[in-house]
């Protein structure tokens, strides 16, 4: 096992910037996920960690090791595929011991190796069988076998569940976690669906348009989103986001919402801001803010709403079964101890701590519909701090001068993967060593 040691990564593929300064730290034996949407480049990090793309700038250390210009091979990390990749003209015990075979080990090692990978992997009645007599889930677990048995010091795994159906994807995350809380092996692993994230991950990297915008325990950026694409991201179905103003301490939004505010870091006024409520921390309450059901799913277990407020749409989900249908009127408020607020401008979270250690891309907060102050029109309102308040927006992280070199585009995988939608369970959720060999590239 080793720590794996991230510092300023850029990476471009001619004018085009992919990562923009990468800093992270995966510590001895801490499995780590890389999430984010399509295209933001956590794929392209972790094959830079593997060695498969080249580095524009910085350092990428393994177990302190300088690794940039090392081959993949002397890397001692092993790569799960989103494609399992295996030979399909041997056997699973071919397929899993081959990268030994062509390190020179011993047929009596290979075989002792394979062997302890399958019982670990449940494959011991399957080794003689080739590819196509397997599932897709048994496959995964022979592309993870075949890893397993060059005792890496680290694993790499790049979306290897997106090619399986819900089911398994759900009994494939338990094994890797099993087998992780078994093997106690560094591990980063690429996702797009941020509830593999939150249910495998010791630690999150939210990423987009290669920036970091926030690194933490899952439940951390469940809880204390630093901006409104964490909070967007993170949690399904995704949080609320509600335009208002705060006044007097107090909240105000469309359709007469009103909400406690003293914890927005705001004495008295401020307009351009957004409240952010996840749907399972909103209840069905008589006292509430009217709203109009537009779509009702039940999935026996939990029941979703989409609310329409005054043209504000808001989810709702929560466990108990209502009998109720589209068209109805329903009354909700916020739980006042789950409420998040932002800065419209920056989407930066309101009364976070002034520095998060975290490097911030201040990218535009998604477009949301302006509710009308009493006594005002909708061209009147400032919508900014206002003098003697909280300081604005985070400066863009400066890409340097240096202009980036021009690298070749073999490598690059044409993503059309897309995050499904999956609810949310509950109110959130050493030593350096020397080796020979390795798998071919």
């Amino acid at each position: 096992m080793a720590e794996v040691n991230l510092r300023d990564v850029r990476k471009a593929y001619g004018t085009v910037q992919v990562l923009r300064g990468i800093d992270v730290d995966v510590a001895d034996g801490e499995f780590v996920a890389l999430v984010g949407p399509s295209g933001c480049g956590k794929s392209t990090l972790l094959r830079m960690i593997a060695g498969l793309e080249d580095i524009a700038q910085g350092e990428i250390r393994i177990d302190d090791r300088l690794v940039n210009n090392v081959p993949p091979k002397q890397r001692d990390v092993a790569m799960v595929f989103q494609n399992y990749a295996l030979y399909p003209h041997m056997t699973v015990a071919r397929n899993m011991g081959f990268s030994l075979k062509l390190a020179g080990r011993l047929q009596k090692e290979i075989d002792e190796r394979v062997a302890a990978a399958a019982a670990i992997l449940d494959l011991s009645a399957l080794l003689d069988r080739y590819p196509r007599q397997l599932s897709g889930g048994q496959r995964q677990r022979v592309a993870m076998g075949r890893a397993i048995v060059r005792d890496p010091q680290v694993f790499l795994f790049d979306e290897p569940l997106s090619n399986l159906d819900a089911k398994l994807r759900v009994q494939m995350r338990a094994e890797i976690k099993a087998l992780h809380q078994r093997l106690r092996t560094t591990t980063v692993y690429v996702t797009h669906d941020q509830v593999e994230a939150m249910t495998m991950a010791d630690k999150i990297v939210v990423m987009r348009d290669g920036h970091v915008e926030q690194i933490g325990a899952p439940l951390d950026l469940y809880d204390h989103p630093q901006n409104m694409f964490v909070a967007g991201f993170i949690g399904s179905p995704a949080m609320n986001f509600i335009k208002g103003w705060i006044e007097d301490g107090q909240f105000h939004g469309p359709g007469n919402i009103i909400a406690p505010a003293k914890d927005a870091g705001v004495d008295t006024m401020l307009d351009g801001v957004v409240l952010g409520i996840r749907p399972e921390h909103l209840l069905l309450d008589p006292a509430g803010v009217e709203a109009t059901v537009t779509v009702v799913e039940q999935t026996g277990s939990e029941t979703y709403l989409l609310l329409d407020i005054d043209g504000q749409r808001i989810n709702y989900l929560g466990r108990e079964r209502v009998a109720i249908g589209p068209g109805d009127k329903v009354h909700i408020r916020p739980d006042p101890a789950r409420l998040h607020f932002f800065d419209e401008k920056t989407g930066q979270r309101l009364g976070a701590p002034a520095s998060s250690g975290l490097p911030s891309a201040s990218l535009p907060s998604p477009g949301l519909p302006s509710p009308e102050k009493p006594g005002t029109g909708r061209g009147s309102s400032p919508h900014g701090r206002k003098a003697g308040q909280e300081p604005g927006a985070r400066a863009r992280a400066g890409l340097g001068s240096a202009a980036a070199r021009v690298l070749s585009l073999v490598g690059i995988r044409a993503d059309g993967y897309r995050p499904e939608l999956h609810y949310m369970r509950g109110s959130g959720p050493a030593s350096t060593r020397v080796r020979g060999g390795g798998e071919p590239r």
